[in-house]
């Protein structure tokens, strides 16, 4: 296809037409190399779908930031980025300005297969015991859980659920934990554990929040969290 286009005629339109609504030139190769099928798109449907997203009081800046993290969100008829929204804001009962919220910060939510999303509200309800509540907060904070690998997802709670004791509400207080890597989680508590400082409920003396725990880089984890060296944690790790 893209051999057989003629620049000035089948792709400067397009390019201008990206330019035209916010994309900037640095994120125009991005979007031609990840989706070229774009080219093939009629110009009017482009601007149709890019009202739309307009109607539905998506600024203009935010419009070219997701179509420049998501290639393909303006290949899809605005009938079907309308069932997207409308899935996501009655699954998860949002209100409208909580939907844009989450969608602005994952644009690929418009984009990617839905079967996937659907299992992974399924594995928080059913498999990791949320209540729909929670499942909403979670998802308001961490958009990500929605499209995380689900093995990943389910490793991650039972670490935290059944090895560091933690309750589901306090999760659901910190649900940046559940977008980690196991191994810094394990890691750090394992340390924790050893220094006898393995303490996460929020009831009881020398409390240590699961934000800080997963947030703080290495130095100041030890210094704040460990009261230790770097050293000490890195000789602890050997012995993992």
């Amino acid at each position: 296809m893209l051999l057989r286009l003629d620049f000035s005629k089948d792709v400067a339109p397009w390019l201008l037409f990206l330019k035209e609504i916010g994309v900037e030139d640095s994120r125009l190769g991005y979007i031609i190399s990840h989706n070229p099928f774009i080219l093939s798109e009629n110009l009017d449907n482009l601007q149709a779908r890019v009202n739309y997203l307009k109607s539905k009081k998506f600024s203009s800046e935010t419009v070219a930031s997701m179509v420049s993290r998501a290639p393909y969100l303006l290949n899809f008829s605005v009938k079907r980025l309308d069932n997207r929204l409308g899935f996501y804001q009655q699954q998860l009962k949002l209100s409208a300005s909580n939907t844009r919220n989450i969608v602005v910060r994952l644009p690929k939510l418009l984009c990617g297969s839905l079967e996937s999303v659907k299992e992974n509200l399924k594995v928080c309800e059913i498999e990791l015991g949320f209540k729909a509540n929670e499942i909403q907060h979670i998802v308001i904070a961490v958009p990500k859980v929605l499209t995380a690998n689900k093995k990943k997802l389910t490793q991650i709670f039972d670490f935290l659920h059944n090895t560091m004791k933690v309750p589901n509400y306090l999760i659901t207080k910190f649900p940046q934990v559940l977008n980690t890597k196991l191994l810094r989680l394990r890691e750090r508590h394992q340390f924790l554990e050893y220094l006898g400082k393995a303490q996460y409920d929020p009831n009881l003396p020398s409390y240590i929040s699961l934000d800080r725990l997963v947030s703080l880089p290495d130095e100041v984890f030890c210094t704040e969290l460990a009261s230790a060296t770097l050293e000490d944690f890195y000789l602890f790790q050997k012995t993992l």
